[in-house]
């Protein structure tokens, strides 16, 4: 049978600012993408979705960003690698206090925004990223992009690299996601994401902003945890999936 993990981006709030629903989210998928307190979250949101996540079972990863609270990590910015590094590695350290707090552990790292977007084709702040991640634990598997500059860099350190696709974002056709800024970036209608998800899951495949048939082999299927509706939305994606004979499960 085929399978695939879900996820989605968890504790993406700020003191009583919150944006995601984390009780709820976590509820459906498999593996939740913490914020780490550069982009969003705090102390407190870390050590509360790190316990709610422990408690379901569901996997917890460190979701790295730049350091940007203002704009949300979506901000392109220019980072030294060794500064870069060492800010990857703390915020994966600061994570794993709260997990094992709870009785478990970060069991992944994800680039957010605009540091995920650069490392797709920056190999630099790519290679910055994996040895803030060799520097916090050499096992942690690296999720990203199918083709990226940083699964490729990370694979080469001997990390463990999971591929990873997006049910609620628009492709290029060269397999990128289409920046936000331009229309149609990402994709508002339900049933729209929920066949996508079903296509990328199944048959490795999704049409790309264009409309062309494009390939995209992924292990790992998101769902943004601050789109409007995302927990219908997130439970329409996991019942179609399991009813179209996928399985949903964490990757690790």
């Amino acid at each position: 049978m085929t399978s695939i993990d879900l996820n989605a981006d968890l504790g993406e709030g700020f003191g009583h600012w919150r944006l995601t629903d984390d009780e709820q989210l976590l509820s459906v998928v498999t593996s939740a993408n913490v914020a780490c307190g550069f982009h969003a979250g705090d102390a407190a949101t870390m050590r509360r979705v790190c316990e709610l996540a422990a408690g379901r079972g569901v996997r917890i990863g460190a979701q790295v960003s730049y350091r940007d609270l203002a704009g949300f990590g979506r901000r392109a910015m220019d980072v030294p690698p060794a500064e870069l590094a060492a800010e990857v590695a703390y915020q994966i350290g600061a994570l794993e206090v709260f997990a094992r707090a709870a009785g478990t552990r970060v069991s992944y790292v994800k680039p957010h925004g605009a540091l995920y977007n650069r490392v797709v084709h920056d190999e630099e702040q790519a290679g910055a990223v994996v040895d803030g991640v060799l520097l916090a634990d050499a096992t942690l598997p690296v999720l990203g992009l199918p083709g990226s500059r940083l699964l490729d860099v990370a694979g080469k350190a001997g990390l463990p690299t999971v591929t990873e696709a997006f049910a609620d974002r628009a492709y290029t056709e060269e397999g990128t996601l289409v920046p936000r800024g331009q229309d149609g970036a990402v994709v508002t209608d339900p049933e729209a994401v929920v066949e996508r998800s079903v296509g990328l899951a199944r048959d490795g495949a999704v049409a790309s902003h264009s409309g062309s048939r494009i390939e995209v082999t992924a292990r790992s299927l998101c769902v943004h945890g601050d789109t409007p509706g995302a927990v219908e939305l997130a439970r329409r994606v996991r019942e179609r999936l399991e009813t179209s004979g996928v399985r949903v499960e964490a990757f690790v």
